[in-house]
């Protein structure tokens, strides 16, 4: 369970790294399927935005009882899991990703989000881990963005860097097994892997049940594939669908 000064961080600054870490079973059974799952699909050896439409096993850590408690902690009993990624960065070849808000992409109202990013191995300043600017969550605005066509970019809207100081930029480094969350809003991002250690991380989306995940507003990412957002399948997690709007029928 998160504490009391653990829930406090997570509103005020937009983000937590909680006293936390997963066992070295769990750890390694998520990079066993990360293994499998590339095997049959070499495209995702970077990155995969969408795990749970191409292996259902990795449900088994979104439903993780202890993750599932802090998530409970910070918006409410009653959520739902709406997706999970997989931000691989090999060891040389990892791409960068943009400053960027979480809810640019995402077809949710009201616009709630909480992520729990877990490293798999451990993830540093040399090997393109998590970067976030405290507080900049506060306004529960989107800033503007804009289409990048750089290189080696994970994701294709970047902030207009006139909306942050990059010197704010706060660093989350965690050894293999630990997890930060941070809320919808926050400003993030992380630098190219330059080193020779690759930097896993897996992404677990929860939303509280009292917004609804649109289908039919979502951007199409792959039009018509498991990729697309608008194929997302909704898993309740916990309690009930406050909205009543949820769809929860199995896309892929």
């Amino acid at each position: 369970m998160l504490t009391s000064d653990e829930i406090e961080q997570y509103h005020r600054d937009g983000f937590v790294t909680p006293d936390f870490r997963l066992d070295s079973k769990m750890v390694d059974d998520i990079r066993d399927a990360h293994t499998r799952l590339v095997h049959r699909h070499s495209e995702f050896k970077d990155y995969c935005p969408a795990l749970l439409a191409f292996d259902p096993w990795f449900l088994t850590v979104a439903r993780h009882p202890e993750i599932l408690d802090m998530v409970e902690q910070i918006i409410g009993g009653d959520f739902a899991l709406w997706n999970s990624s997989f931000f691989a960065k090999p060891a040389k070849v990892g791409t960068r990703t943009p400053w960027h808000q979480d809810g640019e992409y995402w077809p949710i109202e009201p616009l709630a989000t909480c992520t729990v990013w877990i490293a798999i191995d451990a993830s540093t300043t040399e090997n393109g881990c998590l970067r976030v600017i405290p507080q900049s969550h506060k306004s529960k605005l989107l800033a503007k963005h804009h289409q990048s066509s750089a290189p080696n970019i994970a994701l294709n809207l970047e902030l207009s860097a006139s909306e942050f100081e990059e010197s704010d930029a706060v660093d989350i480094t965690l050894q293999p097994g630990e997890i930060s969350i941070h809320d919808v809003y926050l400003y993030h991002g992380s630098e190219p892997n330059r080193s020779d250690y690759s930097r896993r991380g897996m992404t677990l989306r929860y939303m509280p049940t009292t917004s609804v995940y649109r289908h039919n507003h979502a951007k199409a990412e792959g039009k018509g594939t498991p990729l697309d957002l608008s194929n997302r399948t909704l898993f309740l997690m916990r309690g009930t669908d406050r909205s009543s709007e949820n769809d929860f029928r199995v896309r892929y």
